[in-house]
């Protein structure tokens, strides 16, 4: 179903050509971030096999606190807010954990499970990552191609 935004009869003509236009560039933004995803969870896939292969935890606590540091760091560079940052890498590193402890043959972690049962992604993720801002200051760091694993 598409729906289309309703604008007044006396819109600008120019101004909504570069609404379009401008979310076209959003448009293809959120595409690149979807394909993008897409790639780092393929190698999320690869440490997850890793990881049951070799009998390791699927949660690291200590390289999920580093990468969430590392990135908070990259996003005050980029002047994007490092709290919506850490917020985004947290239900990635969620997901990442599911994904390992499924590949580890450990019970399947299913969205609104009931009390007792297996804990949901965003609950291990909570264990794993602390709940406010790193209190230490983020000091320049080279981008270094790494995913939370």
């Amino acid at each position: 179903m598409v729906v289309h935004e309703e604008l007044p009869g006396d819109a600008d003509a120019a101004a909504i050509a570069q609404l379009h236009s401008i979310r076209e560039s959003i448009d293809n933004i959120d595409a690149a971030l979807i394909h993008l995803l897409a790639e780092r969870f393929k190698f999320t896939q690869q440490v997850g096999r890793l990881k049951a292969a070799h009998g390791l935890p699927a949660a690291d606590p200590a390289r999920e606190l580093m990468q969430i540091d590392r990135l908070r760091g990259l996003a005050e560079e980029a002047h994007l807010d490092p709290a919506f940052a850490e917020k985004f890498l947290n239900f990635i590193i969620a997901e990442v954990i599911h994904h390992h402890v499924k590949i580890a043959g450990g019970d399947a972690v299913q969205p609104g499970r009931a009390a007792g049962s297996a804990p949901t992604s965003a609950a291990v993720a909570e264990q794993a990552a602390p709940a406010q801002p790193h209190p230490l200051p983020h000091p320049p760091t080279a981008h270094v191609p790494s995913s939370a694993s």
